[in-house]
């Protein structure tokens, strides 16, 4: 039964591991069309920080998935380049709030996502990848309180359902006994 109980949380890890390596390709596209877009200096610079970091994230993940004996998943990475390089494009047509606030709500949700892979590196004997997954939590946490930060100072703000605020960062490390 263990052992089942541990392939089966292998196969979820490669899964979200998938999941994220196609995510990061969408988001480093999507970013390089966002910080093209605007045209604070400042904003220019912050977006085009967080796009190397996606970049970076993705061969992170790369190297944990080809650890695994595994690879990304064709069809994502297809569907992630074609929607990566479409919300790109949409930046410089949909103004400057669209993109804000849909970098902040993925964002939200990637950080959840690499807490559960440290889980079920975890679970399935992978203690190597916890600690670089839970750091990219921790980025994840960072671009989501910037994108957070901007959307909040719009004026349409108050009009705005704005995606549930993470925890504190000091409890994705907290959270996982770390």
């Amino acid at each position: 039964m263990e052992s089942t109980d541990h392939a089966d949380d292998r196969a979820k890890l490669i899964a979200i591991l998938q999941l994220a390596y196609s995510g990061e390709l969408a988001a480093g596209y999507a970013y390089r069309g966002h910080w093209h877009s605007v045209t604070d200096p400042e904003e220019r610079v912050r977006i085009k920080t967080i796009e190397g970091e996606e970049w970076h994230h993705r061969q992170l993940v790369g190297e944990m998935l080809r650890s695994l004996g595994a690879g990304p998943n064709r069809k994502r990475e297809v569907r992630a380049t074609i929607i990566g390089r479409v919300l790109g494009v949409l930046c410089h047509l949909s103004g400057w709030l669209v993109p804000m606030y849909g970098a902040g709500k993925l964002e939200s949700k990637n950080i959840v996502e690499y807490e559960t892979a440290a889980r079920y590196a975890r679970a399935c004997g992978h203690p190597q990848f916890i600690d670089c997954l839970l750091t990219m939590a921790e980025v994840e946490w960072e671009h989501e309180h910037y994108f957070r930060f901007r959307v909040l100072r719009h004026r349409w703000a108050p009009r705005l359902a704005i995606w549930t605020k993470p925890p504190p960062k000091e409890n994705i490390r907290s959270s996982f006994g770390t």
